[in-house]
């Protein structure tokens, strides 16, 4: 399996791809298909998760070296 997600931040229209394996984090410009509707989903509050089984948003990454989960 690659190791590519797709982020989005509450607050923030864009959706970021995330390469692991290359370790790069860009904004993804278009948003068509299956993925445009999951999209839509969220911008209406909706949350979507799919083959990622931990995800936190922590507001620094010394917050995350520290081992703090919610801050």
């Amino acid at each position: 399996m690659s190791k590519v997600v797709v982020i989005g931040f509450p607050g923030d229209p864009t959706l970021y791809v995330a390469d692991i394996d290359a370790g790069t984090v860009t904004p993804l410009n278009t948003v068509t298909g299956a993925l445009a509707s999951a999209n839509q989903l969220r911008a209406s509050g909706g949350v979507v998760v799919k083959d990622v089984d931990f995800a936190v948003a922590i507001s620094s990454a010394s917050s995350v070296s520290a081992g703090l989960f919610d801050t």
